[in-house]
This record gives structure tokens, C-alpha cells and sequence, in this order.
């Protein structure tokens, strides 16, 4: 028997992250939690900044529906360490939305950054 979803259940989810997502922030390891992503957390290195324009969803590079992360330029680091990987926050609700790995890369506090765009994939059942 196939399988089958509809694109606008997958969009549900990505719709989630795009509306919901208030702040991106860099990490120096995989946060547990809100707190460890946010700043002052015991991972957090730096933080933007996000708007619902930040994101596009439109259909995945194999299947499904995909996410794109907007660009983010000039991104001011707080604290120095070596971030490896990337978190979503929803702020308003304290919410640790999506936590994705990046290329390692020293961070020294005082200087920027900048995220490229990426993307978050939901794949066609299979």
C-alpha cells in the first residue's frame, strides 16, 4: 500500500518554526534545553534576531516540503568558544523550537558572524 501525506500537513510543522521562531542563536554544544540556548545559557555564544520573513517554505529538494533559513549577516558574538551548533527560540513561550549541527567554528566575543541560509526538510513518507 503507498503512502501519502499532503503538503499542507508538512507545512503545518514548518509553519511552526516560521511563525513561532523569535531568535536564532549559535551554540557551542547541542543545548537540553530553552535556558542552554538562550543567552546567559551554559551553550549559548550569540543571537539574532528573526521575523516570519526569515523563512520560506517550498517544496524539499528530494521530496516533501523544506524551510529555508534566511541569510543573517553581522550577527554580534557574546562569548567566546567554538560553535557547533545552531537553535531556534521561540522567546514568547520559552520554547526550545529546532536544533540543527553547523560547520565547528572559533567564535572570539566582540566580533560577528555571519549564518548562511539552511534549510530544515520534512521528506514524503516512503
Amino acid at each position: 500500500m503507498a503512502k501519502y501525506v499532503d503538503d499542507s500537513i508538512l507545512d503545518a510543522a514548518l509553519n511552526e518554526i516560521k511563525n513561532k521562531t523569535i531568535k536564532m542563536t549559535v551554540c557551542s554544544a547541542q543545548p537540553s534545553n530553552y535556558a542552554a540556548a538562550n543567552n546567559g545559557g551554559n551553550v549559548f555564544l550569540g543571537d539574532v534576531i528573526m521575523a516570519s520573513t526569515d523563512f520560506t517554505i517550498t517544496n524539499g529538494d528530494a521530496s516533501g516540503r523544506k524551510c529555508t533559513v534566511g541569510q543573517k549577516k553581522e550577527v554580534n558574538v557574546d562569548v567566546t568558544g567554538t560553535a557547533t551548533h545552531v537553535a531556534l527560540l521561540d522567546t514568547a513561550a520559552s520554547k526550545l523550537l529546532y536544533v540543527t549541527t553547523s560547520t565547528s567554528l572559533a567564535l572570539t566575543s566582540g566580533s560577528s558572524l555571519t549564518f548562511e541560509a539552511w534549510d530544515i526538510e520534512i521528506a514524503d513518507p516512503s
